[in-house]
């Protein structure tokens, strides 16, 4: 029922029409939105595979709009930061007919505002940030252009769909003001079409979402909530990093850096400090045919932070590599730079694209010091 309704109401597309949506038919959104969701809905899906880059070029995804005419595409940010690391200007883009796309859809991670801007400046529709997660199935939160397309507030999945209740709270579990960063939940019940349980352990599941926050659904994700409703979603829980009794988020860094105009992709992370608890080192991936020397790059990327954040992040530690570790649907391993940062015994995930990453970022974290000996 919720898959069948989200067709229309968020995705706009109904029977006759062409979906996409980019994933690994193994992970959630794959279930969800290649195989039922359009089929139920009486659409044609496209299964698709390869990479956005490299297959053979940046403009992969454009070709399959243009040769399939389809109306509504469904990514990841991650996929279209490298589109944009590769092809900076979108000139590419101007090599196909996408006259039939009638809106892009981008939800995995945070979609930083200059990566909306870049497809919104080249694509010329609609992009829409929508949140939701792997135990929910389809979006908690979204801007439905099926119903009424809402103002984009870029930064924002713009707001609860039906049955979603989202209330942010302090970790004592009471909810706080607008604009107050805190721990993003749903008050139960949750609507159809998510989690009941997780197979064959029950007790796992209610430590894991329920027993936190009494009453509520714990995502694990850390945000605000503005005046008007609408959500932003700025970390995982455990990215909010705690620089001298300050809570700050790794988000909102990762957005002020990818805002300079040779970071193609970032990622922030929290590393112990002896003096302030936490401090906060970033990762710089710059685009492609960016030739300045990388000790520039990165002085103005702290006086960027500096200025727009300020001096309470205490951002000053950060260096250029080439690529990010990542998950096979594109989720940066934040948890597991940490742990080689601070010098702590970690497993490699089993859902990483590329081990070898992780002996590169080990050896940019040897040139800043790290792990203190």
């Amino acid at each position: 029922v919720a898959l069948n309704w989200s067709m229309k109401a968020v995705y706009n597309v109904e029977a006759g029409d062409v979906f996409w949506a980019a994933s690994d038919v193994g992970w959630v959104v794959g279930h969800s939105y290649i195989c039922y969701a359009p089929l139920i809905a009486g659409c044609t899906t496209i299964v698709f595979e390869g990479k956005p880059v490299g297959t053979p070029d940046a403009g992969t995804f454009w070709r399959v709009i243009q040769n399939h005419k389809v109306k509504s595409f469904f990514t990841a940010p991650t996929a279209l930061r490298a589109i944009k690391r590769e092809d900076p200007k979108g000139e590419l883009i101007a090599d196909y007919n996408l006259k039939g796309l009638r809106a892009l859809y981008l939800a995995g991670e945070r979609a930083d505002p200059d990566t909306i801007e870049w497809a919104q400046r080249h694509l010329g529709v609609p992009v829409i940030d929508h949140w939701w997660q792997t135990e929910t199935g389809w979006a908690i939160a979204a801007n439905p252009l099926g119903i009424e397309e809402l103002p984009v507030k870029i930064g924002s999945p713009s707001v609860p769909m039906p049955g979603y209740d989202v209330q942010v709270l302090d970790e004592g579990g009471h909810p706080v003001a607008p604009g107050t960063l805190g721990a993003i939940a749903v008050k139960l019940p949750l609507p159809p079409g998510t989690l009941p349980t997780l197979w064959n352990a029950e007790d796992r599941f209610r430590k894991s979402y329920l027993n936190h926050f009494p009453g509520y659904y714990e995502t694990g994700d850390a945000g605000y909530i503005d005046a008007d409703g609408y959500l932003y979603i700025m970390a995982r829980t455990d990215d909010v990093i705690n620089v001298a009794g300050h809570r700050l988020s790794t988000g909102a860094m990762e957005e002020v850096l990818a805002g300079h105009a040779d970071v193609a992709e970032c990622a922030v992370i929290g590393v112990a400090d002896d003096l302030k608890g936490q401090l906060p080192l970033g990762f710089l991936c710059l685009n492609k045919g960016s030739n300045r020397p990388h000790e520039e790059v990165v002085k103005e990327c702290v006086a960027r932070v500096r200025d727009q954040i300020g001096p309470v992040a205490a951002f000053k530690l950060a260096v250029v590599v080439d690529r990010l570790p990542k998950t096979r649907s594109g989720k940066i391993l934040r948890g597991t730079m940490v742990k080689i940062a601070d010098g702590e015994s970690y497993k490699m995930p089993a859902t990483i694209d590329d081990p070898a990453i992780l002996d590169e970022i080990a050896e940019a974290l040897k040139t800043l010091g790290y792990p203190r000996a």
